[in-house]
This record gives C-alpha cells, structure tokens and sequence, in this order.
C-alpha cells in the first residue's frame, strides 16, 4: 500500500469511528449540507452560467444555445445535451483525456433529472419545425473535488438553466450579443444524494466521507415531492425502508436547494 492510499485508510478509519459515535467527522448532522454558495451569470461567452460551491466543493455550469436539425421522429422539438469534464486541477484523481465513467455517470443522471422532470419545454424550442430546432448544451466542469459532484453538478445545472437568454436568430443565424428573452424553466428538478455509512444515511457526503460510504443514493425530486430520476452507486445494498426514508429526505432536502436558487 503507497503513502496516498495508506493516508486514505486512516482517515475512512476516523470517519467509521465518528459514526459509531453517531458523529460525523465535521461535527454536522446526519441530514445538514455543508455552506452553499450560488453565482449566476459569470461568463461572458456563455448564454447562461452558474457557480456552486458546497463547502470546498466548486463546480461550473454553462449553457449555449445552438440551432441544430431535429430528429426525425420529434420534427418540432428541441433537445439537450449534458457534458460533464472532470478537470486535472480539481482533483489528483482526474486525469486528462477521453471522459471517465465517473465523469459519464454524472453527465447522465443530471441529464435524465433534467428531461425526465420536463425542465424545459421541448416544443417551445423549434424555430421551424422539421428544419431548425435549438439544441441546449449545458457543460459541467468540477473546479475543486471535496465530494458530492451529483448535487452540486445538479444545482450547477439548474441555475445556470435559470440564467439562461435565448440568442436572436435571424436569417438562419444567430445575432451575435442580441436577445429575444429568457429560457423558460417550467419545473425545478434538483439531486439529493445520500450516502450510507455504517449503518446511517447522511447527505451532502464529503470526499472523506465517500471514501467510507459503502454506498449512495440519488434521487431527483420536483417541487411538488415527484421523483422523477434515480441512481445507485456503490456496493451495499440499501433496505426497503431505507429507500423510503431516503426519498422524505430527497422531497425535503430538494425544496431547501431550491430555495437557494429562488
């Protein structure tokens, strides 16, 4: 076992410890988030852009706008695409190249949040239907890795969704710096991960904690207690009654993230 990795082991040994005394190693509750902080519109280049950080957590999320065909089988729809990029910065674990599982993983279930909450209505972004629709790309970049990149990415997400202006489109082109109004969010779906360690259920896991957790929990919530995405990681198991805890506390936990961004 190397330094990095024999440092890991001591450090999941006191968060196991702290557990056992029904703690966590930073002295939060069970169910309490660390310090959220949201910025909106941060750059220049995007046509909507969000900044989360929860605790030393910090994660990107910008929006472009671009007209694109539609698919054949929805003429008169538009689409998303969600991208997420783990950036060698952010953490010694991310390395540069092709996107890692880690990295596709949580693309794909803010992604199924996003479509299967009905965030965005598809219909309202044809601009002539079966020839030009526009296609959302929201891009996701992890500046700092302190654990607990789905909610933080989901957040991410979302408020830069809600910061997002539609570029004027005319003559088939987009009218570079001009503006025909705001995208329209219709519902808010946000992530609420939890995590077990032991045998207690915890959100808002930190890095540490991740390292201990013998497996997490991600569902997707609307304002009005739907659950619309799910995701299980890990490899424990988690009891029926579990899941039904875990879900009060992603309805919960779900309309106090939205909160922040209201």
């Amino acid at each position: 076992m190397d330094a990095d990795n024999a440092l890991w082991e001591l450090k999941k040994e006191k968060v196991l410890a702290k557990i056992r005394e029904n703690k966590r190693i930073d002295d939060r509750d069970f169910l309490q988030y660390r310090n959220i902080k949201i910025e909106q519109g941060l750059f220049q280049n995007a046509d909507g852009s969000c900044k989360v950080t929860m605790g030393e957590t910090v994660v990107y999320a910008g929006v472009k706008m671009v007209p694109g065909l539609p698919y054949p089988d929805m003429p008169d729809e538009g689409t998303i695409s969600v991208l997420a990029e783990f950036m060698p910065l952010a953490s010694p674990s991310f390395e540069a190249g092709p996107p890692s599982k880690e990295s596709t993983e949580l693309a794909r279930v803010i992604d199924r949040g996003i479509r299967e909450g009905k965030c965005l209505d598809s219909k309202a972004l044809c601009i002539r239907a079966g020839e030009k629709v526009w296609v959302v790309f929201i891009d996701i970049y992890i500046g700092n890795d302190d654990g607990n990149l789905f909610d933080a990415g989901s957040l991410a997400a979302l408020g830069a969704l809600m910061n997002t202006r539609i570029p004027k489109f005319k003559d088939d082109k987009i009218v570079s710096g001009e503006y025909f109004g705001n995208l329209d969010v219709q519902t808010m779906p946000l992530l609420t991960t939890c995590a077990k360690i032991g045998n207690v259920i915890v959100v808002d896991t930190s890095l540490v904690e991740e390292k201990a957790m013998s497996a997490r929990f991600s569902m997707a919530t609307l304002e009005d207690g739907t659950i619309c995405a799910i995701q299980k990681g890990g490899v424990s198991s988690f009891t029926k009654d579990e899941v039904k805890h875990i879900a009060d506390i992603s309805i919960e936990k779900g309309n106090e993230l939205r909160k922040l961004l209201r």
